[in-house]
């Protein structure tokens, strides 16, 4: 088998993946998610900051999920939940970012970053482009169904797919590599 065809396979058919499933006894859930909603409040700031996006960033880069599809994908639902729900709730406290009135969607959304990636992740026990990419295509589609359910604004809901396209790659390639890198840790 060549290097390309050893390459591809591990990118689409994925390569055994060791994650955790952290108890919300455990005093490593709770330091865990502290850290991914840390790395979820400074990623937007750190874009703002050196202005990178304008003043769509959080719109294009979408970043209050990375981290919230690292936590799930590595540690489990209970990380992915406490990270999808902290994450936009303190970043509002501090900076007024998301707007209130997205506010709920996007906790919905990373709610269901949270139970979708943990469903993947235990079905396949692999890391792959197809598992992040249908767990990413998943938690979208059904956010953006309840968020037409709600708001009957098209607009709205096609955002993250048409202006949010590069935060959707990025959780994508970005989430692929971050994980890869981490995939041994704790074993």
């Amino acid at each position: 088998m060549s290097t390309l065809q050893t390459f591809k396979n591990k990118l689409f058919s994925g390569e055994a993946f060791y994650y955790q499933q952290l108890s919300f006894l455990s005093y490593k859930t709770y330091l865990l998610s502290a850290l991914f909603v840390t790395g979820n409040i400074l990623t937007p700031y750190l874009l703002h900051h050196f202005h990178i996006g304008g003043a769509v960033a959080g719109k294009v880069f979408l970043p209050l999920y990375f981290f919230v599809l690292i936590g799930t994908y590595k540690y489990g639902w209970k990380v992915g939940l406490i990270t999808a729900i902290f994450s936009p709730l303190v970043s509002f406290s501090l900076i007024q970012m998301p707007a209130f009135p997205i506010l709920p969607f996007v906790i919905m959304k990373g709610t269901f970053l949270a139970i979708l990636g943990w469903f993947f992740i235990k079905k396949t026990g692999k890391l792959s482009f197809l598992n992040l990419f249908s767990i990413i295509v998943s938690y979208q589609l059904l956010g953006s169904i309840v968020i037409f359910l709600f708001t009957g604004n098209s607009n709205l809901v096609l955002a993250d797919f048409i202006i949010g396209y590069p935060g959707l790659l990025i959780q994508l390639m970005g989430g692929y590599f971050f994980l890869k890198l981490i995939n041994g840790y704790g074993k």
